[in-house]
């Protein structure tokens, strides 16, 4: 059966059918999509643990659920990068089947309950949905839903386990516990291979523990979606750093059968301007792994973070969004984004932009800092500005900032985060020797399998992207898992 076979056969289920007829497409179209409730932008500025967004009600979501039009074609699947069959699920909410719909998501996604909360939908799934494309209306809340489904079968405590093949005793390794090694993981357990994730920090979960706050994404939330992992039979090794603590040679001679690569790209970019290795200018990857991970928000931490008053984080993507809200919340009086175009072009979620001004950030675009300077003890304590314009566009097809002669400005600051991109973790690069590697330090694979130069060795997520968004890992991890279990099945032939 084909893919658009099997969406049609379970569009055409007896209660799918009753769905749409209790219902006029008309009334569907007329209804106003629902907003997600959300804490006082005042209170939540100052507590950094508790979530920005509270999710819907089951009368929300229902009454959301109704707007899906049920589409014969849905266009809505195109977008998702892990092929999550959107309509089945959220017509399961409109019909009260809540732990159905959880099950729903869960035949494709390892991280519902994350995916709901910081996939960029509006880019991805949703900006496909027919309301959008057809109907110039706001589309249907997926996202939404997605969490809905996702946090009603958690908080039921009746959390499913998703159908496992028997067991082929076949060895796997998976390095790196983020999203693509998450979902690569779980794709593998459901195939029946015996899985080991080997991750190098103390905390399993990587990117998602330590690159976004718990106002954002609760740990808890992480961490139910990796108990279910483990339910799955997945194994977790914490503490151990491939390519250091044990090599590639001595996992394939310990019977692993196949390695997916999955480590990330945790190695911050810096600007190369004077004045950055002053106290107080540090990464992005820094500030949010110390806060995050270690408590360095608590003054009796090992590794206490400063907590500047006159905070300027460089850059305006979803990473520079979550440092500068969690720097407002540790006490700044001032916190800034400085960035050196418009705010069109920021690549930040829409949603992030929009909660970072309720909670007071300070925007400053089309800036650029040319060098920090520093007190007689080194610390940060203004840096040089320099004005920019917008171009003509460039690769990237977002116009190019230029620098306009003679128009600078001194600004004062304490702390500056520097949020300018990343690179790739060098060590499996650098220890697996025969993997092809692009200048910018990432795995180059082929596209299609996500399969390196060496046999046995895949990759995916950052390592292979060098930066990009959680959902799309998750689609490189189910790639990988599809292609080496066929792979292996056709060499065991």
């Amino acid at each position: 059966m084909t893919e658009q076979e099997y969406i049609q056969a379970r569009r055409s289920e007896p209660w799918r059918d009753e769905l749409r007829k209790n219902m006029k497409a008309k009334e569907r179209g007329e209804r106003a999509r629902v907003h997600m409730p959300e804490l006082d932008a005042e209170y939540r500025s100052h507590s950094l643990k508790e979530e920005v967004n509270l999710g819907l009600s089951a009368e929300q979501a229902v009454y959301e659920a109704a707007r899906c039009l049920d589409c014969v074609n849905p266009t809505c699947m195109e977008g998702c990068p892990v092929g999550i069959q959107i309509p089945s699920f959220i017509k399961n909410i409109e019909r009260g089947e809540f732990l159905e719909a959880a099950k729903v998501l869960k035949e494709t996604s390892a991280l519902p309950a994350v995916c709901g909360r910081v996939c960029p939908q509006e880019k991805q799934c949703e900006a496909k949905c027919i309301y959008i494309q057809k109907m110039k209306k706001e589309p249907v809340a997926i996202g939404y839903l997605e969490r809905f489904a996702a946090d009603y079968e958690r908080e039921s405590g009746q959390i499913a386990v998703p159908q496992l093949a028997p067991s082929n005793g076949i060895k796997i390794a998976a390095v790196g516990s983020g999203p693509a090694g998450l979902a690569f993981a779980g794709d593998m357990a459901k195939l029946g291979y015996d899985v080991t994730v080997f991750e190098a920090l103390h905390e399993i979960g990587g990117v998602l523990k330590y690159g976004i706050p718990e106002f954002r994404l609760p740990n808890e939330i992480v961490d139910v979606e990796i108990n279910v992992l483990r339910n799955m039979g997945v194994k977790f090794v914490n503490n151990c750093i491939v390519g250091k603590t044990i090599t590639r040679e001595e996992l394939l001679d310990e019977g692993f059968k196949g390695i997916f690569a999955a480590s990330g790209a945790g190695l911050p970019n810096f600007m190369n301007i004077p004045g950055e290795n002053l106290i107080g200018v540090m990464s992005c990857n820094e500030f949010l792994t110390r806060v995050n991970l270690m408590d360095a928000s608590n003054p009796e931490s090992d590794t206490p973070v400063q907590m500047g008053k006159k905070v300027a984080v460089i850059g305006a993507g979803n990473t520079a969004m979550d440092a500068v809200r969690t720097a407002k919340r540790l006490g700044a009086e001032k916190a800034y984004i400085v960035y050196r175009r418009s705010e069109e072009e920021m690549p930040a979620r829409i949603e992030e932009v929009k909660h970072a001004k309720e909670e007071g950030i300070i925007f400053h675009t089309l800036h650029n800092p040319l060098k920090y300077e520093g007190d007689e003890n080194g610390r940060v304590q203004r840096m040089l500005l320099q004005k920019m314009e917008l171009g003509e566009p460039d690769a990237s097809g977002r116009r190019k900032p230029v620098p306009i002669e003679g128009a600078t400005e001194w600004f004062d600051v304490d702390q500056v985060i520097v949020s300018v991109g990343v690179s790739p973790n060098p060590l499996i690069p650098s220890t697996f020797k025969g993997l092809q590697v692009s200048k910018w330090g990432t795995i180059i694979v082929n596209q299609d399998t996500m399969q390196s130069d060496l046999p046995d060795v895949y990759a995916g997520g950052d390592i292979v992207r060098g930066g990009a968004t959680v959902i799309l890992a998750m689609g490189d991890g189910r790639k990988a898992a599809a292609a080496m279990d066929k792979a292996l099945k056709e060499s065991n032939l």
